[in-house]
This record gives structure tokens, sequence and C-alpha cells, in this order.
């Protein structure tokens, strides 16, 4: 499965890295990619960096979302989020909350398969039971 992976990418990178660790486990099948956007989502070259993240998106069958502390007010995520949701694209939703108490980034629905934790088999359950995204 090709999984587009969305995260606070100032916050929690940390997150990012274990999952790389974790794709080298043969029974954690999945493709990510691990670039990150290094610029502004309002500056003037965002929209490139928008341009390489949707092609991404279309290459994959899901987005996992990784809910960090301040992940609720990252504009990257809130534009991923949303990209995720449009036809041609149209990913199925897991998400995995660091912490239990973190809160959600706007965009996602209450149906989105989400996982309390960060773990292996966490994330394996919230994928498995991704929904595809109800375009709005």
């Amino acid at each position: 499965m090709n999984v587009f992976v969305s995260y606070d990418h100032s916050e929690d990178v940390h997150y990012k890295e274990l999952l790389r660790a974790w794709n080298a486990n043969t029974t954690f099948d999945f493709k990510f990619d691990l670039r990150s956007p290094n610029v502004a989502i309002d500056s003037t070259e965002a929209s490139v960096v928008q341009g390489a993240l949707t092609k991404k998106m279309k290459e994959s069958d899901y987005i996992l979302v990784i809910i960090g502390k301040k992940s609720y007010s990252s504009k990257w995520m809130r534009w991923e989020i949303e990209r995720a949701k449009q036809s041609d694209t149209n990913l199925k939703f897991a998400a995995v909350k660091i912490e239990p108490g973190n809160i959600s980034p706007t965009g996602l629905s209450w149906s989105t398969a989400i996982s309390n934790g960060f773990t292996l088999s966490g994330i394996v359950s919230a994928l498995n039971n991704a929904k595809q995204a109800s375009i709005m």
C-alpha cells in the first residue's frame, strides 16, 4: 500500500523517523515519501511544493495523519487533508494520535480511522480500518 504521511514537520519529525525504521520491517508493508516541505505555505514558493505533494498524493492509496500536540494549528497539514479529499486524489484516511488528548487538525472527519498512541499495531489497525474520504 502507498501511504502519504501528513505531520507537523517542525514538531513531530521523530515519528516520521520511526515510520522509516518500521518500514524496514517486512511485516509493515507500505511505502511513503520521506520529503517534507521546508517553506511556509503562504510563501511564493508554496505552489511548487503543493504541486509536488499533490503528485505524491495521487500516487498513494491512503493518507496517514500523525496528530501531535501542535498539529491542529499546522497550515500545511490542513492543506494536505483538504487536498487529499479532492476527487482526483480521494485518499482513504487514517490517523494516529501521539497522545490521546491531542487535538485533530481541521478537516479530519468523525469517520477517520484513529488510533491512540503511536504504535506499530495501532498504525496498522488504523490503515486497515481506513475509509474513503467523503468529498465535500
